[in-house]
């Protein structure tokens, strides 16, 4: 990995996943239910150049147009779509704003990279970044809240990773130290512990996240079992 440093975590997501895609073609499988890589990157395409149709990810009555022209960017040739998704939004798009798109893409990119990279047996993990994990903290401690809504029971983020210069935190509720977020209050609380990747990805539902869920064993249930992420 060429890992977050000069370019932003948006950046280096959306390249590498472009390239992982090239290599395993339209057909390889995600962790998104139902979806191949072609219908991952159909839907990047649309989320970043169609608005009103990605807007049917939340709004009900605008769910039919969303996978009406989901199937129809999904029709392209492969080389093309892919090329759709490494060129980016359109000029005209607010993902184009450098602070907004980094703190909308970023995190996107992240997930679906790792919905790609996390299929099947013989996956690993990707070397520790510390900029890649303050990055997806920075985002993760203002989604939380919104990632964990339909929690049945309260849920505490607690980074297993050593934070660089963790006397300074950013704006959201937990430990002093900036290494807790509360994502969901509640009388009875679980604590999900791991680094901000694997927080990230199991704040997005994702069951391949590497993370230890620690409370009440029937509390732990009941998060995993309810839906996470948008």
């Amino acid at each position: 990995m060429s890992g977050v440093g000069d370019e932003t975590l948006a950046a280096v997501e959306r390249h590498e996943l472009c390239n992982l895609m090239d290599q395993l073609g339209p057909d390889a499988a995600t962790l998104c239910e139902g979806w191949t890589t072609r219908d991952l990157a159909a839907h990047l395409v649309v989320r970043e150049g169609r608005p009103a149709a990605a807007a049917g990810i939340f709004i009900p009555p605008l769910a039919p147009l969303a996978a009406r022209v989901q199937r129809s960017t999904a029709e392209k040739p492969w080389p093309e779509l892919v090329a759709l998704v490494r060129t980016g939004p359109p000029w005209w798009s607010l993902m184009r704003l450098g602070p907004l798109g980094e703190k909308i893409n970023g995190i996107e990119f992240f997930v679906h990279h790792e919905d790609v990279r996390r299929v099947g047996r013989g996956w690993e993990r990707r070397p520790a970044d510390p900029l890649r994990a303050e990055a997806l903290w920075a985002v993760l401690s203002r989604l939380a809240r919104l990632c964990y809504r339909r929690s049945p029971v309260g849920v505490v983020l607690r980074r297993s990773d050593s934070r660089p210069n963790s006397g300074s935190d950013n704006g959201s509720d937990g430990g002093s130290d900036g290494t807790e977020r509360v994502a969901r209050s509640g009388r009875r609380s679980v604590t999900v512990v791991g680094p901000p990747e694997e927080l990230t990805l199991h704040a997005y539902g994702r069951a391949e996240a590497m993370v230890d869920v620690e409370g009440d064993p029937m509390d732990v249930q009941q998060l995993q079992d309810s839906q996470r992420g948008f």
